[in-house]
């Protein structure tokens, strides 16, 4: 058959891609064709998203992606992290740029929520795990300030959101990104509209919910004219970013047997968690913190945050600062020769979320636990990464209690994958078989769904299937498992 060619654009924290997937009806051969860096700016005294610079990006690369494929392209879609939003007017208007999910606006926000809706309540009624980056207390943090912004809002839409909405003129919400708000009810399958009015939130701001797969329409007319891109549809991915990575994973479990895999989407965060067919809003879910979120097919994705590469991005850019350029592989061939499991800390720990040096952050922290202050560079790096997978191995430890069994195998995708050292550790540190792989699983969910998504409905089997028969997976055995359980047996210090 003639190969199809779809396109996603792919915004992550730190940098945005727009790549191309061509499909043969059996394999999926990606190409990147546009890439540019991202991150938060000070603007106006917050941190926000420059919306605007990012879409000239994302049209530079929907222009050199018409070049290459001309009238192959067929479809359009994007992705994104979760939490951050923007409004349009009652006329249609774009309200500013999304503020950062790390602006402090939010500060205390968590618990005077809790003040006018108990935790219980608002758990039962969204399934989500108690972070202070959420939507919710994002919208609180303007309501309570009387921000006009609020009071002007016609509709919110998430970043994928307003992506889809310049691409097609169609405003929408959708629903794996929506469920990463903490204002939207996963066992109703609809906003928590109760819930949002006891907070003093608007109900006209929660639009309808779509599925992903669903066709929006064409591209904007001046939009295709400019692009070269005539007739290419707008089509919805699992617009979070997560959504879209872990329908890209490559499982395969016998028909009617239950699944016995976890997934790891490996990148600045690192989302651990399993696959469900129903939410688990529970009591012990609530406890854990563990979250509920969409997932494609209407699957549920009940998973827990750790911090993941996030240590490393931040060590290597204070080095960098100090004149000192690293690579990436450099610094993972330190971390090697270091001395193993030295120090462990909490990645998640709120001195690390942000600091003005990491790596003095980390020795500070190991100090205060009463360890040794990873001093070289290849001791604060191998301290970062197997702090990162001694992590992993709490939240799965966690997720066998929730599940009441143990989960057999890890699939661990994202660009995180491209460590095969941290993986390695994931082994080690869990005491389970690691499948590494794909990398670009974010991109090739989005692309995939969109490919084959049929009136709005998306078969996750074929999906996995294509990824099966499309990339090349590792595996990585446990091989030190016994010293792991040693050191983690006495804490972190």
């Amino acid at each position: 058959m003639a190969r199809r060619v779809a396109l996603a654009v792919d915004l992550g924290a730190s940098g945005g891609r727009v790549v191309s997937g061509a499909f043969d009806g059996r394999l999926l051969e990606l190409e990147e064709i546009h890439r540019f860096e991202n991150g938060p700016v000070a603007f106006g005294g917050q941190l926000v998203w420059d919306m605007v610079r990012l879409w000239q990006e994302v049209v530079a690369g929907l222009r050199t992606a018409a070049a290459r494929h001309g009238r192959a392209v067929e479809s359009v879609g994007a992705d994104t992290w979760g939490v951050d939003f923007s409004f349009l007017a009652p006329g249609g208007e774009l309200l500013g740029n999304p503020v950062c999910y790390r602006d402090p606006r939010t500060s205390g926000l968590l618990a005077a929520a809790e003040r006018i809706v108990p935790r219980e309540e608002i758990f039962a009624a969204t399934g989500l795990q108690f972070m202070e980056i959420n939507t919710l207390y994002q919208l609180l943090a303007l309501h309570h300030s009387g921000s006009d912004l609020l009071g002007g809002a016609g509709r919110l839409l998430m970043i994928p959101d307003i992506v889809h909405w310049l691409l097609s003129g169609v405003a929408s919400n959708e629903r794996t990104n929506a469920t990463t708000t903490q204002c939207f009810d996963p066992q109703r399958g609809e906003w928590a509209l109760a819930m949002l009015e006891r907070f003093g939130l608007p109900r006209r701001i929660f639009g309808p919910v779509a599925e992903p797969g669903t066709d929006l329409g064409p591209l904007r007319p001046e939009l295709a004219a400019d692009t070269g891109l005539a007739g290419v549809r707008v089509i919805l991915p699992g617009t979070h970013d997560t959504a879209s990575a872990v329908a890209a994973v490559p499982a395969t479990d016998p028909p009617g047997s239950r699944p016995d895999w976890c997934y790891v989407s490996l990148g600045t965060w690192a989302l651990v968690g399993v696959e469900l067919d129903r939410p688990m809003v529970t009591p012990a879910c609530r406890e854990l913190n563990f979250t509920n979120e969409g997932g494609v097919g209407g699957t549920t994705r009940l998973l827990k945050n750790v911090c993941g590469l996030w240590l490393v991005q931040q060590c290597r850019s204070a080095w960098q600062r100090a004149g000192k350029e690293w690579t990436w592989d450099q610094l993972t061939a330190l971390a090697a020769e270091a001395t193993p499991l030295a120090t462990l800390v909490d990645p998640d720990h709120p001195a690390l979320m942000a600091p003005a040096d990491m790596p003095e952050a980390i020795r500070r922290l190991a100090c205060e636990t009463g360890q040794p202050a990873p001093e070289s560079t290849a001791a604060v790096v191998r301290c970062a990464l197997e702090s990162v997978a001694a992590a992993i191995s709490r939240r799965l430890a966690e997720i066998d209690t929730l599940l009441g069994r143990r989960v057999g195998r890890i699939h661990v995708v994202g660009g995180g994958v491209k460590n095969r050292l941290l993986c390695q550790w994931i082994a080690d540190a869990t005491d389970r078989e690691v499948h590494a792989g794909p990398v670009e699983a974010t991109a090739i969910g989005n692309l995939l769904v969109q490919l084959l998504a049929r009136e709005g409905r998306v078969d996750l089997r074929a999906v996995r299937a294509v990824v099966r028969d499309s990339f090349e997976i590792e595996r990585f055995q446990p091989r030190d498992a016994a010293r792991w359980r040693q050191r983690t047996a006495v804490g972190r210090g």
